[in-house]
């Protein structure tokens, strides 16, 4: 199963209904989380290191804390989720998510030689459309010590509206709102 495969499987679950059932989308991140080894893992946390290697020091190692921590922990948790959820999933929201994905996975290809794009993309979709939560997780830090806080049940991040022109960006998909300062 390569990684541009999960796109044709996104085109199937959303070629039906006004709606998309969790489950059906549940059941495709399963299938793809399924392919990233702990190698795999392992290739994306060099890379993520790599990346940013000139961010200050104390910021660098709190957002490696939480990053790598969130890619593997995530992954396992997508393969491991037996619930049966409720509901579904826009189908408007969730194709112009996958559109955001599927190009930042084509431009990303171009220099990552690792599976990053493709858990990137898993682990947006599983966060947003089936826990409907926070892309980046509560505590995530952002340079100027600020980071992503809940506040009675709502989500907000100090970065959203500053990435949201940005083509790639997850942000537009994301539920938290903008946190003001």
């Amino acid at each position: 199963m390569d990684n541009k495969s999960i796109y044709e499987d996104f085109t199937n679950i959303s070629s039906g209904e006004n709606s998309i059932s969790k489950d059906a989308l549940l059941n495709v991140l399963k299938r793809h989380s399924g392919t990233i080894s702990v190698f795999d893992l392992m290739e994306v946390t060099t890379e993520l290191i790599d990346d940013t290697q000139y961010v200050q020091k104390e910021y660098r190692e709190k957002s490696h804390a939480v990053y790598v921590k969130y890619f593997l922990g995530r992954i396992k948790s997508i393969r491991d989720d037996n619930t049966e959820y409720d509901g579904n999933i826009d189908k408007e929201d969730f194709i112009d998510s996958v559109a955001t994905l599927k190009s930042y996975h084509e431009e990303e290809s171009i220099t990552s030689k690792t599976k990053f794009p493709l858990i990137y993309a898993i682990v947006s979709l599983y966060t947003t459309y089936i826990l409907e939560e926070p892309i980046h997780p509560v505590g995530t830090p952002f340079p100027g010590s600020l980071k992503v806080i809940e506040k009675d049940g709502i989500f907000y991040c100090p970065v959203k509206e500053s990435n949201l022109e940005s083509p790639n960006a997850v942000c537009k998909m994301c539920i938290a709102e903008q946190l003001e300062f």
